[in-house]
């Protein structure tokens, strides 16, 4: 028997849109978010420097992080517009838009999380590395602490 696997989405506005609008929706309840925020980001440069999408303005964040004002760049992409942190150049060269107009909503599509990751990856070139079951992590292991009597030396 012959299984077909669909060809691959090409790498069409519409499709870049729909792709990074289902990475954005799934990176918002997602357990480690850093790697789909990234592709969407990346994506959305690569396609601002291609003219496939459109740096429309800053506004200010809904939830600024470390400081009491902070601001994001708007990006029109198709029939969507995506956030994503602004550059230095950003702020002499976009008007500031003020604040988000909570009216303004992306229309649905429907596109499974796999595809979307597997498009904007052969898109961007990102890959995102996996981490097998029977592999040590890397990094920060668990120690037990290691108590000394008083006056003993740590090393």
């Amino acid at each position: 028997m012959n299984s077909h696997k669909p060809a691959p989405l090409q790498p069409t506005i519409e499709n870049l849109s729909y792709a990074v609008f289902t990475v954005n929706r799934h990176a918002k309840t997602a357990t480690n978010p850093k790697f789909l925020y990234l592709l969407k980001k990346k994506a959305l440069e690569k396609m601002v420097r291609e003219g496939k999408a459109l740096k429309v303005g800053l506004h200010f964040s809904e939830h600024p992080k470390y400081s009491q004002q902070q601001s994001d760049v708007l990006v029109k992409c198709g029939d969507y517009t995506f956030h994503i942190p602004p550059s230095k150049d950003d702020f002499k060269n976009l008007p500031h838009l003020g604040y988000l107009d909570h009216k303004t909503r992306n229309p649905k599509c429907r596109m499974p999380l796999s595809q979307a990751k597997q498009l904007l990856e052969r898109y961007t070139g990102l890959t995102e590395k996996q981490q097998h079951p029977g592999q040590p992590r890397t990094g920060r292991k668990n120690c037990k602490p290691v108590f000394k009597k008083l006056g003993d030396s740590f090393f």
